[in-house]
């Protein structure tokens, strides 16, 4: 059994985002992301050959998507299903509170 708590000892100031494995399986991985500020470097897109479901647990985020020219704002307990090649980056977080991501990859 593996336990543990996803918001407990955040780090207030991160030089790069801080992702930790919490489970994997063949076809799925799922990780906590910690981002205090941290956004996609301009020009890169997220181009993933897996599914992604992400749920914001604290903290706030703006996603964009390639094919659709608005940004999606997320606050704590929204999530968003994205589908294997869509193309996605994450264009803002809050400096100010750390942000956490639970993140499932999966086929």
């Amino acid at each position: 059994m593996q336990r543990g708590s996803l918001t407990a000892a955040l780090p207030q100031q991160l030089k790069s985002e801080l992702v930790t494995s919490l489970a994997q399986a063949a076809s799925m991985r799922i990780e906590r992301i910690v981002s205090t500020g941290h956004t996609t470097p301009a020009g890169t897109w997220y181009d993933q050959e897996w599914n992604e479901w992400v749920l914001l647990v604290s903290g706030r985020a703006r996603l964009r998507f390639a094919d659709d020219t608005a940004e999606v704002a997320l606050a704590p307990g929204d999530y968003v299903n994205i589908p294997k090649r869509r193309r996605h980056r994450v264009e803002w977080t809050d400096p100010q509170v750390p942000t956490v991501w639970l993140a499932v990859h999966y086929a």
